[in-house]
């Protein structure tokens, strides 16, 4: 029998916001993005399809902003005390959460823009903005410790080990090998940020 959310206490802002999240990344889960549906995420976080619709027009735009509400904050970065440390962390993080709804979210968003339903560049914008800047602030934890000389830190530096790793996850499957993320640090991006 499902419950009546008219007949619930009334949740708003952010609990309201994060009981949608959770709903869409069990959604994820459970029915891969192809079965997603915002009927499903309303039913599923006791809300309306009206409120859902109100604050993302598409599930494009749902099932971006749930994952990249999830993902680690750069002030969340790990912090190891040395810049291999932190690099192996973060990229051990980012491939957990490519095992997940996260990894199952950007397979459905890309065959999406593949088949132009959705502007890739957006996907790109944001998958881009939230691995840099956790990136970032790793290597300035790093220039601060004197690892690395501010001249080696570089945009598409800050892109390279992401990037790998995305390239791995798409053609390769997941989950990604810890291997793999081990020559990713020792082979790419320490030499990069640290041998000018």
């Amino acid at each position: 029998m499902v419950t009546d959310h008219r007949k619930q206490p009334r949740r708003r802002g952010e609990a309201l916001n994060a009981a949608i999240y959770q709903a869409t990344l069990d959604e994820l889960a459970e029915a891969g993005y192809a079965g997603l549906t915002m009927e499903r995420v309303a039913e599923r976080a006791r809300a309306s399809k009206a409120s859902l619709y109100r604050r993302w027009p598409t599930r494009i735009e749902l099932v971006m902003e749930a994952v990249y509400h999830t993902l680690p904050t750069p002030e969340s970065a790990p912090d190891t005390g040395n810049l291999r440390g932190d690099l192996l962390a973060m990229l051990r993080l980012t491939a957990k959460a490519m095992a997940g709804p996260a990894g199952e979210a950007m397979r459905g968003l890309l065959g999406e823009a593949l088949r132009g339903n959705s502007p890739l560049s957006a996907l790109r914008k944001n998958s881009t903005r939230t691995s840099r800047k956790l990136m970032e602030e790793v290597v300035r934890r790093a220039v601060e410790r004197g690892e690395v000389d501010p001249a080696a830190v570089t945009p598409r530096r800050l892109d390279a080990g992401h990037a790998l790793l995305r390239h791995h996850f798409l053609f390769e499957g997941s989950p990604i090998p810890d291997e793999l993320i081990v020559a990713v640090v020792d082979e790419v991006l320490v030499p990069l940020f640290t041998r000018g």
